[in-house]
């Protein structure tokens, strides 16, 4: 663990991203205690804006700069009345908008819009209401939430109760703002009176840089010294937030962005290459792979560092996980058949599946998190979780060649039949390196479910569609090794036969939100996956439609 903070703090300063990095940044390095954990202020400062803006920094119109998060989230408390007369809350749900009077063309609402009215009351009841019934919560409902928790979110950090910065030996939680003992209290002020002075000389103007620099300072210093006071307070508990450089560091790197953005660059060369069936090239392919999977490894080990723990669990975690593993995968078949399509599909599916998690963060949430009482094991983690979804990954590159084959049969299935049997070839192989792992893997599950809950199988939902898609997967191979299914077949298989992945995936978690695997239950996405899984299905019987056609003719 030493060698991997050292590690780590080196690698911070490589990137340039340490607490030094610019002056008046210290205050995002303040280590505060939220959600079980102790994190940066940077880190909380986002993802409470996040939930109540939908944004990681604010932009009150076009033409106006955009404010960092750490400002909007401060002057919350400092200057809340300023804040509820602006465009500051986000709301997308149609229905929600036309219960409250509100336009359907904007998304977000000032506090006074959404808050002051009576109508605001009677929904906050209706929710009450719904959730004494213990169903699930709809979508509608969902958004309705949502408000709630946006309101009460900004009311208790206007109020300072919400941000706790200060450790106690007599108390396990920090202290909040609003319960700082006198010292603390004049440390804090000092702090606030800094932001206002250091937020003032930004708009102003004829300001010198000079000027700027040694308001910056002052903040740092009274940053400093607040922390000195908390440090003193309780060393043990503050010790423990020597990790915050690091998650800052994360933070501005967004790795699993510029992962995303080689496995692009990866994909336009590999498909000019596939394309134009060139024999050059290659070399640019790998290397650009390389580069995005070596980052997207970065972005692991920064979060296993952060959380001490396998990034496998929540729905968003699992998804990068994937995504790695179907990169891992197609190189690894690509070295055994020199296809090219099976890098070209690794790197796409990877492309897409990162852009799904890094564009819905309101759905999967990349907040480091701690775990469930019933997670509490890294050795289960790894050896089941990590087991399971490593095999969706693989199914993954299997849906995702499957697709490239039906482009094929689209164009001209005779003209690109080559092409179209090293496809089938790819998806074959997917396919079997997926039940490879999903068998033990829903094994091994059963033995944990009678290590935490006393009994091996229970047909839990989760426990049933992950046998489901266990067998759908098998019936597919077995029927490709008699000779039922042909190329097309197997790769139509390849995509329909993803459905119940994403079933097992997504839909037991949100949309059935029912099972002993409450855990990873969340909300939203429904429309998208669906609309998703439609075109997909529609995809496949036109390119069987145009498949007959060809044949015919």
């Amino acid at each position: 663990m030493k060698m991997m903070k050292l590690c780590f703090l080196m690698l911070t300063l490589f990137l340039g991203l340490s607490s030094f990095a610019k002056d008046g940044e210290q205050i995002r390095y303040l280590p505060v205690q939220d959600a079980g954990r102790i994190k940066p202020f940077d880190t909380f400062a986002k993802e409470t804006l996040e939930l109540i803006y939908g944004k990681k920094s604010y932009k009150e119109t076009e033409d106006k700069p955009s404010i960092k998060a750490q400002w909007v989230v401060l002057t919350w408390m400092l200057a809340p009345e300023s804040w509820v007369a602006r465009p500051l809350f986000e709301v997308k749900h149609h229905e929600l908008l036309e219960q409250l009077g509100l336009s359907k063309e904007r998304k977000h609402f000032t506090g006074k819009e959404l808050f002051e009215s009576e109508k605001f009351a009677n929904l906050m009841q209706d929710l009450q209401n719904k959730r004494e019934t213990k169903e699930k919560l709809t979508p509608y409902y969902q958004a309705l939430q949502r408000i709630e928790n946006q309101f009460f979110v900004f009311r208790e950090m206007a109020s300072g109760r919400l941000l706790k910065v200060y450790p106690v030996p007599e108390k396990d939680a920090w202290l909040s703002v609003a319960e700082l003992p006198t010292e603390a209290q004049a440390a804090f002020l000092e702090i606030s009176k800094s932001v206002a002075n250091h937020l003032g000389l930004v708009v102003q103007a004829n300001v010198t840089e000079e000027q700027k620099k040694q308001v910056a300072q002052q903040l740092d210093q009274a940053v400093k010294q607040f922390e000195a006071l908390a440090l003193k307070s309780d060393t043990a508990k503050y010790s423990a937030s020597h990790k915050v450089e690091t998650e800052v560091a994360y933070n501005d790197l967004h790795p699993f962005r510029w992962a995303y953005s080689f496995y692009l660059l990866a994909s336009l060369v590999l498909l000019f290459i596939w394309i134009r069936n060139l024999q050059k090239g290659m070399p640019i392919a790998w290397t650009l792979l390389a580069i995005g999977f070596i980052i997207h490894t970065l972005g692991f080990a920064f979060r296993v560092y952060l959380a001490e723990r396998p990034p496998v669990s929540n729905m968003y975690e699992t998804v990068i996980w994937a995504s790695w593993g179907a990169v891992l995968f197609s190189v690894i078949l690509e070295i055994n058949y020199r296809f090219k399509v099976m890098l070209l599909a690794g790197s796409l599916m990877g492309l897409f599946a990162l852009i799904v998690a890094d564009s819905a963060p309101a759905i999967l949430d990349p907040s480091l998190q701690p775990l469930e009482a019933v997670l509490r094991s890294n050795y289960w983690l790894i050896v089941h979780v990590m087991t399971i979804t490593i095999s969706y990954a693989a199914f993954l590159l299997a849906f995702g060649l499957g697709d490239l084959g039906m482009i094929y049969y689209v164009i001209d299935p005779i003209k690109h039949e080559d092409k179209i049997q090293k496809i089938t070839t790819g998806v074959y192989r997917a396919m079997q390196i997926g039940v490879a792992f999903l068998a033990p893997g829903i094994i091994l599950g059963g033995v944990w479910a009678d290590y935490s809950w006393g009994r091996f199988w229970g047909w839990d939902p989760k426990e049933t569609w992950a046998l489901i898609v266990l067998l759908g997967y098998i019936i597919v191979l077995h029927a490709r090794l008699v000779g039922w299914l042909k190329n097309f077949g197997m790769l139509a298989s390849g995509v329909i036969t993803f459905s119940l992945v994403i079933m097992a995936w997504y839909g037991v978690n949100f949309v059935l939100g029912a099972g002993l695997h409450s855990y990873g239950f969340g909300a939203g996405g429904i429309e998208y996956v669906v609309v998703f899984v439609a075109l997909h299905l529609l995809f496949v019987g036109y390119a069987y439609l145009a498949n007959r056609l060809q044949k015919s003719v």
